[in-house]
């Protein structure tokens, strides 16, 4: 037998498994790093999250990533030779990690990376009746395999849609194993760069459970705090909080037949971007407005979105909500959530023992933890986008 298939055949059998996961969204701030010891797999996981730490990328890789990042024409030489560029910035950090943690590399059974997404292309985006659902992720798990001597699976997505998914979002895969609770239904919220969330039903039928994006998270803001402020983010929301929402843009930001799709379904910075934005100030007369309160409608189109997706879900239903993903620090962003959804309970996933920075990334531990040591038959009768398939492909370190 080949060695390396001996290895990860004992890894398999092994009551418990050291696992990192790795997340770089769409925001392109850094890269999500979680050391994770997974015992068991399906419905019998437990996880604890013994290590994590976000690492802000430099300005030269996230001027890498941007130069290809959600554009429908890049140059191919450089989307080339950023694929395995990527996974050696990422094997660096790895090393990084461990060797600030004092872990030796050999312990690590595993590393779950989802690398870095450069196009989503559902077909209810692309809209050429010729070809399915489609999204890309660079980052090869070859080279961050040779280059950390640690098995890798990557590519996660791929599977999903090869089975009849739109490869996004993954979380509902790995939010049913770790936050199921019979007799409460509850939604997991993400608010990342597109928010998206998952929900869980009280009866905890896999038929019912599904994983939407509800339109944008953080990327409009970000993209313009990045171009009038010359700043990452909004801190806080404080930007935001000063400004007064305009009624007629975020009308024409909320006019666009994605929110009338039904769920689940997938989006991206490729709709969600500065030329939509451009767009609907022009329709709505108000290319002229105050950065505050740009700011403050941006805003508020997000928290409406998000809402307006899980009122469809839970219509005369209690429920508990659960948040994670980068959007939780804004303060203000949430304080809206709170007074959008009067009566709901809103947490974050830190209410339930993780790390709501942390989830992302754990929740891609999870998969590879599934595709080596679970069986897809846990996830049964799969609801829409959620089929039952283990995902991720496995590169060996020789």
């Amino acid at each position: 037998m080949n060695t390396n298939i001996e290895k990860l055949y004992r890894i398999a059998a092994r009551p418990a498994r050291l696992i990192i996961g790795l997340m770089s969204g769409t925001s392109v701030d850094g890269l999500d790093v979680a050391l994770c010891r997974i015992e068991g797999s399906g419905t019998g996981t437990k996880l604890t999250l013994l290590e994590f730490e976000t690492v802000p990328f430099d300005e030269t890789m996230k001027n890498a990533v941007r130069s290809v990042f959600s554009k429908e024409q890049v140059n191919l030489q450089r989307l080339t030779i950023l694929n395995p560029w990527i996974a050696l910035q990422h094997a660096a950090i790895i090393s990084d990690c461990l060797e600030r943690w004092n872990i030796d590399p050999a312990e690590v059974d595993m590393i779950a990376s989802h690398g870095q997404t450069i196009y989503h292309a559902p077909k209810s985006l692309h809209h050429d009746p010729r070809f399915g659902n489609a999204t890309l992720q660079i980052g090869d798990g070859d080279h961050l395999a040779v280059a950390t001597g640690i098995i890798t699976l990557s590519d996660f997505r791929q599977k999903n849609i090869a089975a009849g998914g739109e490869g996004a979002p993954l979380a509902v895969y790995g939010d049913y194993l770790l936050f199921s609770k019979e007799g409460e239904q509850r939604i997991l919220l993400n608010i990342g760069g597109i928010a998206n969330f998952t929900f869980l039903p009280a009866d905890l039928d896999t038929r019912k459970i599904f994983s939407t994006d509800t339109g944008p998270g953080n990327t409009m803001m970000d993209a313009c705090m990045l171009k009038l402020f010359g700043k990452a983010f909004d801190e806080a929301g404080a930007v935001a909080s000063s400004g007064k929402i305009h009624e007629a843009l975020l009308a024409a930001l909320k006019d666009h037949a994605f929110f009338t799709q039904p769920l689940p379904k997938t989006t991206g910075p490729e709709l969600f971007n500065a030329a939509y934005l451009e767009q609907a100030q022009e329709r709505s007369g108000t290319t002229n407005m105050k950065a505050e309160d740009l700011m403050a409608t941006l805003s508020r189109f997000t928290v409406d979105t998000i809402c307006q997706a899980i009122r469809q879900v839970v219509i005369g239903q209690p429920v508990s909500v659960f948040a994670s993903g980068g959007g939780i620090h804004n303060d203000h962003l949430r304080k809206q959530l709170q007074e959008a959804l009067p009566g709901y309970r809103i947490e974050t996933t830190a209410d339930l023992h993780i790390n709501p920075d942390a989830k992302e990334a754990i929740l891609f531990a999870l998969l590879a933890n599934e595709c080596v040591a679970g069986d897809p038959a846990t996830w049964r009768e799969g609801n829409k986008g959620m089929p039952a398939v283990s995902m991720g492909k496995i590169s060996f370190p020789s």
